[in-house]
């Protein structure tokens, strides 16, 4: 079985990370690019879910409330 990574096998996004990372020499540049990537997808991330809160008109008495209520299926007696 052929394990390369080939171009055809990743889209665009993959190479670009795949590429970026390969430039990669010693484990402090490794971890630096790392701590790049994750950032940004932690900032990604944090966005959609501000997003999200205020498109369904989220709040913390929400939260609560969904916190303390017990939706669970009823047991059939």
């Amino acid at each position: 079985m052929d394990a390369r990574i080939t171009q055809r096998s990743m889209n665009s996004a993959q190479m670009f990370v795949f590429q970026t990372f390969a430039v990669a020499k010693n484990e402090q540049t490794r971890e630096e690019l790392t701590s790049l990537y994750l950032d940004y997808i932690q900032k990604k991330m944090d966005e959609e879910s501000d997003k999200w809160w205020k498109e369904n008109g989220m709040s913390q008495e929400k939260i609560d409330e969904l916190l303390n209520s017990h939706h669970r299926t009823p047991y059939k007696q």
